[in-house]
């Protein structure tokens, strides 16, 4: 019986294996369960905007960097990332507080018969609660972080304003391909059609694979490193001297 906030915790890190804890035994990767749970909650990720993140190395700092800007433009502005450090509520933010533990508790106490007969993994029940959680507070949008690759992963189901691919490298390569085109392609995967993306880094090995699956979508497609110039302290004070 779920009555508490302990209760409703005590429940998801009982009954969901954490897949860095025990490995591809805990991994579901597919998009079957995270669909129907939520139907069942009513789709709530359809009614608020998004941004959509993947890629290897970068994505998590991204997520927040965006969300901080969205959040001192005066947006009330969700975050989803994953894993958490100490509390299971870091995973789920607007404007940087933590999902309430009463929304954690009411979550699993309310829907308790439904995940009981559905059965999803731990991360599709944390990207629900995230869902539900920004449609019921009703953010103004919402950063939506990846999880582990990107066509299956459970958070795309999501229709974005923006996708955005940060730089990749070999990374779960049991599941997502052994090269850094077949993990390209799998973080590829969150190119919809008529969506913008946005490339954090070009690679050699990867552009093809984006371009590709941009033009199959229509979808715009933009180097960040051709609309950015980054200069470090140490390149400036280069620069000056040779001025």
């Amino acid at each position: 019986m779920i009555r508490t906030y302990k209760n409703a915790i005590d429940y998801i890190f009982r009954v969901y294996r954490c897949f860095p804890h025990v490995g591809p035994s805990a991994l579901r990767y597919d998009l079957g369960n995270i669909e129907k749970l939520c139907q069942h909650l009513g789709d709530p990720h359809k009614s608020f905007r998004s941004i959509h993140i993947a890629g290897t190395n970068g994505k998590g700092t991204t997520s927040h960097l965006i969300s901080s800007i969205f959040q001192e433009a005066g947006y009330k502005t969700g975050l989803y990332t994953s894993p958490h450090y100490k509390d299971f509520r870091e995973r789920v933010k607007i404007d940087g507080k933590f999902i309430t533990k009463k929304f954690l508790r009411d979550f699993i106490k309310n829907n308790y018969t439904f995940i009981e007969e559905l059965k999803p993994s731990y991360f599709e029940l944390s990207v629900a609660l995230a869902f539900s959680y920004f449609a019921s507070e009703k953010v103004d949008i919402a950063v939506i972080e990846v999880g582990l690759g990107g066509r299956l992963d459970s958070t795309n189901i999501i229709t974005p304003l923006l996708s955005l691919i940060t730089n990749i490298s070999h990374d779960h390569t049991a599941v997502l391909g052994n090269t850094l085109p077949e993990i390209a392609a799998e973080k590829a995967g969150i190119i919809k059609k008529n969506i913008p993306v946005v490339i954090g880094e070009k690679q050699k090995e990867c552009n093809d694979v984006y371009e590709d699956k941009a033009r199959k979508e229509h979808s715009p497609l933009y180097y960040a490193d051709d609309l950015v110039e980054i200069e470090t302290k140490e390149t400036k004070l280069t620069n000056q001297n040779l001025r």
